[in-house]
């Protein structure tokens, strides 16, 4: 096949459509390259239900193999279960998944020992180099004695050191509903939930690549309907819904009604600090509400803005020592977890806050959701840098604006405040606004939109 390898490889990941981009014999060659630009002297894999993982994955093996690495492979897993294999193994990892895309999608998520992130600035770009200049004629002989290939199951470990980090045994009884989209979180939750104080009423939990009930993306409102009904039906205290993947979870309230992944952090952040004595880093991304940072200084906190990506994210983590990092796309980082993301830990400390006082989980989180929030909303622009120009144009000069480019564009006054971002792979401006109250929101929000698609 000829690959066009700038639309396969992405800023943090491989990710493509199989095998119209890549197939084994291309993901062969991945492995070689990744364990060349890695130096690691052995590899742990894990792959998901998708009907092309299993082929992808065993390719990318043989390919380290051949350069004499020893390959560990954990077989069916989460992201994290992944992170997890990396962290406690001391190995650098490989996990064959595509996340939320649709069934033909497949990609591969890369870290080094230690679930330390590989991206276009710490080896990713180089493995592209590498993959490319092979592509013709194969990667080249090694003199090296192949490494060898063994499997081993890490679900029980995975799930014991979670429960290790938040104790839930003394809680109430919960019921909650998770969603698992017919993606990883039907093989993790079972486990992970198994002989503790919760009545577990499970969704689409058949491991299905072709995702025939709803796409694994918790964000897009409309693949949680299910999930909200159900909650109702149920009676249930709440709702959980897991990406394809399963290294993100979204929140629905015993109402059935959408927790913000920024009340979610800032809950979480509370917890964490606690647990750390009051005092701690702890990062969150420009599109987080102001709740987050109020939050994080009134609980002996440090909190310290980042741009939006897991790259910069984890980058931050590692420099600063942080105990805990949200993003408002649904992913938290954990010092404890090698900073990387977990859906399934984020899930506990709900679980653990919820079931360990009286009340419901929409009066719970209501003290950490305090402002009005757009959500995310994409325009479609023929030019991106033009339109970026034309708000800062807009707002420069104003009395009691601030603005600032840290990533894309954010404009601030006393009572509200909105970022607009370009989309790296599409063309597409991508607008979160916050303000003090609804109706403020919706004019700022309006405001934007018409300077964006005007």
């Amino acid at each position: 096949m000829t690959a066009d390898l700038s639309q396969l490889v992405k800023a943090y990941d491989v990710r493509g459509v199989v095998p119209d981009q890549w197939d084994e014999t291309l993901a062969e060659l991945f492995g070689a390259a990744f364990v060349q630009v890695t130096g690691a002297d052995a590899i742990v894999t894990g792959h998901d239900m998708r009907p092309s993982s299993p082929g992808l994955s065993g390719a990318f093996a043989r390919g380290a193999a051949a350069r004499g690495v020893d390959v560990t492979e954990i077989g069916l897993c989460s992201t994290d279960q992944l992170y997890y294999a990396s962290g406690a193994f001391g190995l650098a990892g490989a996990m064959f998944t595509a996340s939320h895309n649709p069934a033909q999608y497949n990609g591969i998520k890369m870290c080094r020992s230690g679930a330390a992130p590989v991206g276009q600035d710490t080896g990713l770009s180089e493995i592209r180099e590498l993959v490319e200049s092979w592509i013709d004629s194969g990667a080249p002989t090694s003199d090296a004695t192949p490494g060898t290939i063994t499997r081993r199951d890490t679900l029980d470990d995975y799930a014991a050191h979670l429960r290790g980090l938040v104790d839930l045994t003394a809680i109430r009884p919960l019921k909650v509903v998770v969603d698992a989209g017919n993606g990883m979180g039907g093989h993790t939750v079972p486990t992970v939930f198994a002989g503790l104080p919760l009545t577990l009423v499970p969704m689409y939990f058949e491991l299905d690549g072709t995702f025939p009930n709803h796409e694994a993306n918790p964000l897009d409102p409309a693949n949680i309907v299910d999930l909200q009904k159900r909650v109702r039906e149920e009676d249930a205290d709440l709702g959980i819904a897991f990406d394809g993947d399963a290294d993100r979870c979204f929140v629905v309230d015993e109402r059935g009604e959408p927790v913000s992944p920024s009340a979610i952090t800032a809950l979480v952040a509370a917890r964490e600090l606690a647990r750390n004595g009051g005092k701690g880093t702890v990062i969150h991304n420009l599109i987080t509400s102001w709740s987050v940072p109020e939050v994080v200084r009134e609980n002996g906190g440090t909190p310290v803005r980042t741009r939006v990506g897991h790259s910069f994210i984890k980058a931050e983590m590692a420099t600063s020592g942080a105990i805990f990092g949200g993003e408002h796309s649904a992913h938290y980082y954990f010092k404890d977890f090698w900073n990387a993301d977990t859906g399934m830990l984020a899930a506990l400390h709900v679980l653990a806050a919820l079931g360990g006082q009286e009340g419901t989980l929409s009066a719970l989180v209501a003290q950490y959701d305090r402002y009005a929030g757009s959500g995310e909303i994409n325009s479609t622009v023929d030019d991106q840098t033009g339109r970026l120009a034309a708000i800062k144009a807009a707002y420069e000069g104003r009395e009691g604006i601030t603005l600032d480019e840290l990533d894309g564009l954010t404009v601030s006054s006393a009572d509200w405040w909105f970022n607009v971002r370009p989309s790296n792979t599409e063309p597409l401006l991508r607008l979160n606004a916050e303000a003090r109250d609804g109706s403020t929101m919706a004019k700022v929000r309006d405001e934007a939109l018409a300077i964006i698609r005007g």
